[in-house]
């Protein structure tokens, strides 16, 4: 995105120093083919700009999508681990049954 700015403010730059070329910024000398390029400049610009905004907010929201996967499978991971745990902490210390004491 800091590519396309720096590219459209040369252009900028670039049809401004045109325009004082052909005309010397004189209101008198401004045409309907000047009106016609602005116009058209414009236009280019917002259909350049709608694509690239396209596709980049493809691109974010699949990064998103990525990042949310991730930290649900990192939780999932958690949660087996805990439960290893609690099942290794049950196999080493077993209970003993209650009817065993009532005996004594």
């Amino acid at each position: 995105m800091k590519n396309l700015t720096i590219i459209g403010i040369i252009l900028l730059s670039i049809s401004g120093l045109l325009f004082y070329m052909t005309t010397n910024l004189e209101v008198e000398e401004f045409t309907l083919s000047h009106f016609m390029g602005i116009m058209g400049g414009v236009g280019i610009g917002l259909i350049i700009g709608g694509i690239v905004g396209y596709a980049s907010k493809g691109s974010s929201i699949k990064a998103e999508q990525k990042r949310k996967e991730l930290q649900r499978l990192q939780q999932e991971k958690i949660e087996i681990e805990k439960q290893a745990a609690e099942l290794a902490q049950q196999n080493v210390n077993p209970t003993p049954n209650n009817s065993d004491n009532s005996n004594l």
